[in-house]
């Protein structure tokens, strides 16, 4: 089971809202409209990308990385690894 199953009816909320403020972005480009009118929904879609981002991550080490953590040491810190990886990403990103 999934970190996120609890909370998976709002991400999927979240991401729905962003796949509409993207065909939104895409219509305006379409439409020709002002660069930093389109710049400033970029940056509202990116934000509301890193919050489900975070929210994925911590949901990540709350269930996932605590129960690796409790069966095993080793388990654990193999996924305490993979969200650093994954942290990292985000970052660059």
């Amino acid at each position: 089971m999934a970190g996120y199953s609890g909370s998976k009816d709002d991400y999927l909320k979240r991401l729905r809202r962003v796949e509409g403020q993207v065909r939104g972005i895409a219509r305006m480009v379409d439409e020709d409209t002002y660069c930093i009118d389109v710049l400033t929904q970029v940056a509202a879609v990116t934000k509301a990308l890193q919050a489900v981002s975070l929210g994925l991550v911590e949901d990540h080490l709350g269930h996932c990385v605590v129960h690796a953590a409790q069966s095993s040491d080793e388990e654990g810190q193999e996924k305490v690894r993979e969200a650093a990886d994954a942290i990292a990403r985000l970052v660059r990103s």
